[in-house]
């Protein structure tokens, strides 16, 4: 009898004598803290990323070529990383070299790019959270974890939900998910706070929507 074998005995022992439970436990969780409208959502989401120290930008969705322009600029951005089911027009204006998401590509390749634009599968207003699930406007996991710049655009209000529960219904959990609450950081013992450690430095999140919404 080996030691597993010997704790699981005297479990089984220890509750010889308890009752069996007539109904199964119930746990009605939470779905979401506060009831917020749609709006009151989004505006919870652009709050908590800029908390966790992400740029917030918003625009239109004619607007959000000039948007793009404007930051990659801004960033003096030479080349960019582009997934491969980007939509095309989002970048029509850039002058900026595009670099395919490929497998051969080598995580030196990955880090001579200067940033990275990528939509998102879900972004979740209470945890100022954006998840990546490798789908075509995303791409491969690594191509937001090596570049330093990583530029995310999340379609508003459809992509955002208020909680963690309400996100993930809307994911497949057999998917690369990579998660997301603002750029990259880690802390040392005395609290000095690094950020770039295992991901981007800066991360620039561009909420669109139909409405003319100045940018914070």
């Amino acid at each position: 009898m080996n030691s597993r074998e010997r704790i699981l005995g005297r479990v089984r022992r220890a509750l010889t004598d308890a009752p069996a439970d007539e109904a199964p436990i119930t746990r009605d969780y939470l779905r979401e803290h506060g009831r917020r409208t749609v709006a009151e959502t989004v505006e919870l989401l652009a709050e908590n990323l800029a908390d966790y120290r992400a740029v917030v930008h918003r625009c239109t969705d004619d607007e959000l070529p000039g948007v793009l322009v404007r930051l990659l600029a801004e960033r003096g951005a030479r080349s960019v990383l582009v997934p491969p089911g980007l939509p095309p027009h989002w970048l029509q204006a850039v002058d900026a070299t595009r670099v395919h998401d490929r497998a051969v590509s080598t995580p030196h390749e990955l880090d001579r790019v200067d940033s990275v634009v990528t939509g998102c599968a879900v972004a979740i207003a209470e945890t100022g959270t954006i998840v990546l699930d490798g789908s075509p406007d995303q791409g491969r996991r690594r191509i937001t974890l090596v570049p330093d710049h990583h530029i995310c655009v999340v379609r508003v209000p459809g992509q955002v939900v208020s909680s963690v529960p309400q996100g993930l219904e809307r994911l497949d959990p057999a998917r690369p998910l990579t998660w997301i609450s603002g750029p990259s950081a880690t802390s040392d013992i005395e609290l000095d706070r690094v950020e770039g450690v295992h991901g981007p430095r800066t991360l620039e999140v561009v909420l669109v929507g139909q409405g003319r919404i100045e940018s914070t």
